[in-house]
C-alpha cells in the first residue's frame, strides 16, 4: 500500500467516506480532499487514526513495515511524547516536500495550503446601523462575506452559523466604543437583554446602543454624551436584532 488512500481503506475495511468522516470528526468535503487527492491529514487526525485502530506509526505515515506490529511495546509518557513530536515533524516535511502553491485548491499569501473546512463565511451586508439612523431589511441580500475560523466561532459566540450576519456602523453616538465605518459582527440568536450592545429596531430605524434592562422596560445609552439615554416600554415599537459580538475597524 504506496499511497496514504490505500492505507486508510484498508484500517476501515473499505468503509463508505461518510463514515470514515464521522469517525475522524470531519467533514465529507474534508475527507473526500483526503481520499481524492492522497493528501495526508493534520497531525492531529493521524493520531486520532492510530488511537483508534492501533496501527503502526510508521507504516500509517509511509507505508513502511506491518500495519499492526506482532507485539506492541507498552511505552512510557515521554516515550509518546517523542514519537508523537516524530510524527509531527514527518508530518510538516512531507507536506513541505509535497507543496505545490501554483496548483494547491487555496492557498495564504505565502503559498501555504489554507483548509477552508476550517472556515465560515458570513454574510456581509450593505446595512448600516445608526450609531444615527439606519434601515434593516429583513430579504436583503449580502453583498460579500467575512470568513472566521468555525473554532472560534463554537467556543466564543454560537454554532449556529446561519445566525450571525456582518454590518457597518454608521454615525458618532457610540463614540469611544464603536467609531464611523466600523464592522461589527451580529449574534442573531441573543435577542433577550443581558446589559451590553445590542442592535435594535425602533419604528422604522435600526440602531446599536448599549442596553440596560430595568425593571419592565429597557435602558437605551449611547458612549456619546451629547446623546441623551432614553427607555422603551414594552408598549413601544421595537425589537431586538442580536448581540454586538466582535467589531474590525481599520486604524
Amino acid at each position: 500500500m504506496e499511497n496514504f488512500k490505500e492505507r486508510l481503506l484498508f484500517l476501515w475495511d473499505g468503509a463508505k467516506p461518510a463514515h470514515i468522516a464521522k469517525d475522524l470528526n470531519l467533514s465529507i468535503s474534508g475527507m473526500m480532499r483526503i481520499l481524492e487527492k492522497n493528501t495526508i491529514p493534520k497531525a492531529e487526525t493521524l493520531i486520532l487514526i492510530q488511537n483508534l485502530k492501533k496501527c503502526d506509526w510508521q507504516w500509517l505515515m509511509t507505508g513502511e513495515g506491518e500495519p499492526f506490529p506482532a507485539q506492541p511495546q507498552e511505552m512510557s509518557l515521554a516515550d509518546n511524547i517523542a514519537r508523537t513530536d516524530k510524527l509531527v515533524q514527518q508530518l510538516a516535511a512531507q507536506k513541505r516536500q509535497n507543496r505545490q502553491p501554483e496548483t494547491a485548491e487555496y492557498c495564504d499569501t505565502q503559498g501555504n495550503p489554507v483548509n477552508v473546512d476550517d472556515f465560515v463565511f458570513i454574510p456581509y451586508y450593505d446595512v448600516r446601523l445608526s450609531a444615527g439612523t439606519g434601515v434593516w431589511v429583513d430579504d436583503e441580500q449580502p453583498v460579500n462575506t467575512l470568513a472566521f475560523r468555525a473554532d472560534w466561532l463554537r467556543t466564543f459566540v454560537t454554532a449556529q452559523f446561519d445566525r450571525l450576519s456582518v454590518v457597518k456602523v454608521s454615525g458618532d453616538s457610540m463614540d469611544d466604543v464603536l467609531k464611523n465605518n466600523d464592522t461589527i459582527l451580529i449574534n442573531h440568536t441573543q435577542n433577550e437583554v443581558h446589559d451590553g450592545l445590542y442592535a435594535l429596531r425602533i419604528g422604522n430605524e435600526v440602531f446599536v446602543k448599549r442596553i440596560q434592562r430595568l425593571p419592565h422596560k429597557l435602558l437605551v445609552i449611547s458612549a456619546n454624551t451629547a446623546y441623551p439615554p432614553f427607555e422603551l416600554s414594552t408598549d413601544d415599537d421595537y425589537a431586538i436584532i442580536g448581540k454586538v459580538v466582535w467589531l474590525g475597524r481599520l486604524l
